[in-house]
């Protein structure tokens, strides 16, 4: 039960929320996961130059797999190798205002993959999706096709200008073994220029490596050959290059929603039913209590009765006794007989009225301790372990992984971080110094569960985030503190999109 000054202070923090949201007018950021996923996609361009003049000028895709290391397709990259002195590496981000001289520092020509190091602003590194998908399965293309360059763009030079890859969509047509490789078949339409770019599932993670695609010829339709995900996991780590795989199924945010709505629902149709299933136990504990105690106060009201009919009869013969007797001339052993026989005729009247009758509604049924979950309260502070509930997340990159949280009274976690109040748990908004995503993390005590939504925004939204991010609390009991954090994070939390990119949520128990 929540105290009545920790209510207060919870409705003035919702309050204070409130009022913050509604003076907020900044436009929601844009936080859909292929886009998300092309932030970490740049335009490869290669460039050849004798004696400094440039004599020619080509490009093909890439994609971050880590900060600042690139892959593409050998293809794309084979004259860097051959001619490192005379052919430049240019990386091409989607946004900012410039491009970077990468390196090569790796190169497979049999599996037609590249790896380019270059200095520049970090990238966020794409994820690996690792379990083979289905045919049929809706794929995603990015990149940067050179049919969409001749007509954008009125001369080469403007290659080098950082803009937003090219998607397309399509399904997974087929599984292939090329060369002893794994390839993918699918339908995601590429062009010149897509080489090396990445092949995403709806989630934004990486099945494939686009490297080719088929010749259509009279009416025939055309296929684009990739290069499967587990050729690209064999490269990395022949090359010794860290990245990050995940193996979670993609799930719209929409259906984590309505599964966490649903498994709502079914606890709490599943606590009504306990209720009545309790309902029901007492009762019949009630009945059958009730039939116990009928059944012994009737032996006891036929026991009044016989010993009152006892007395009766005695009684009575007593009297006569005693009239015989004083017929005989025996006065005194008379009158001690009919007196006898008197105080039995008052014992059996008394017997006949005492006698107990039954009242149902005073019998009561003693507590047996079978409702555990009535008395046994949950832990409201201390070490708790968060266990991850995949049935109601939506998995893209996390690891998953439990944590143990330091769970302290007003919102205190680990002693140095506070929460603030909202309506009915605690929450706070992180926006890191670097990076590109941002956490809202709530915890409710009473059901004792953590939601993390993660949002992966780009630059420019994280950018504003961070000039209007609330200062780190440290624990406070102060309501007016924590009042003002809650409000700071409404301001925050009105600037997200409606639904977050990945939501992670943990049941969390005393360890």
């Amino acid at each position: 039960m929540i105290r009545a000054g920790e209510a207060s202070i919870r409705l003035l923090a919702f309050v204070a929320a409130l009022m913050a949201a509604a003076f907020v007018l900044t436009p929601t950021a844009r936080a859909d996961d292929i886009s998300s996923a092309a932030r970490g996609v740049v335009r490869v361009v290669i460039t050849a130059s004798v004696d400094g003049e440039e004599i020619g000028r080509a490009h093909g895709s890439g994609f971050a797999v880590a900060p600042n290391r690139i892959v593409t397709n050998a293809h794309v990259v084979e004259l860097a190798n051959k001619f490192p002195s005379l052919v430049t590496i240019d990386v091409v981000p989607e946004t900012g205002d410039d491009h970077y001289k990468g390196e090569l520092v790796a190169f497979d020509a049999d599996r037609d993959l590249a790896l380019i190091q270059f200095e520049g602003p970090p990238l966020p590194p794409l994820t690996l999706y690792s379990p083979a998908l289905p045919d049929g399965y809706p794929l995603v293309s990015l990149g940067y096709p050179g049919n969409v360059d001749k007509a954008t763009y009125g001369s080469l030079t403007q290659m080098l200008q950082p803009t937003s890859p090219v998607r397309s969509t399509g399904v997974l047509s087929a599984h292939r073994s090329q060369r002893g490789l794994e390839t993918l078949e699918h339908t995601a339409q590429i062009a010149r220029g897509n080489s090396g770019g990445p092949l995403l599932d709806n989630c934004g993670r990486i099945v494939g490596v686009n490297r080719a695609v088929t010749t259509a010829e009279e009416g025939d339709g055309s296929f684009v050959i990739a290069l499967g995900e587990s050729e690209l996991a064999a490269f990395l780590k022949e090359n010794k290059q860290p990245f990050h795989a995940v193996s979670w199924p993609c799930k719209s945010m929409e259906a984590a929603v309505q599964r966490d709505q649903e498994l709502a629902q079914q606890r709490a149709e599943q606590t009504q039913q306990d209720a009545r299933d309790r309902e029901v136990a007492a009762q019949r504990a009630h009945d059958s209590a009730v039939q116990k105690a009928q059944l012994a106060n009737e032996r006891t009201r036929d026991n009044f009765m016989a010993g009152a009919a006892f007395l009766l009869v005695v009684g009575g013969l007593a009297i006569g006794g005693g009239g015989l007797l004083l017929n005989r001339g025996k006065r005194n052993p008379a009158i001690a007989a009919a007196a006898a026989g008197g105080l039995m005729m008052v014992g059996a009247i008394v017997l006949f009225l005492v006698r107990p009758d039954f009242d149902p509604d005073s019998v009561t049924v003693a507590d047996d301790g079978s409702d555990v979950g009535a008395q046994v309260s949950t832990p409201r502070t201390g070490h708790l372990l968060c266990k991850l509930d995949p049935d109601r997340s939506r998995i893209i990159i996390a690891d998953g992984k439990n944590f143990t949280l330091d769970w302290g009274a007003d919102g205190c976690v680990a002693g140095k971080t506070q929460y603030a109040e909202t309506a009915n748990a605690w929450q706070r908004v992180l926006v890191p110094e670097k990076g590109d995503t941002v956490t809202v993390a709530t915890y409710d005590p009473d059901r004792q569960t953590y939601v993390a939504d993660r949002y992966f925004l780009d630059p420019a939204a994280m950018a504003h985030l961070r000039k209007n991010r609330p200062e780190q609390k440290q624990c406070t009991g102060e309501m007016a503190a924590r009042a003002e954090l809650a409000s700071r994070q409404s301001s925050i939390r009105s600037a997200l999109p409606a639904l977050p990119n990945e939501r992670l949520v943990y049941t969390c128990s005393a360890q």
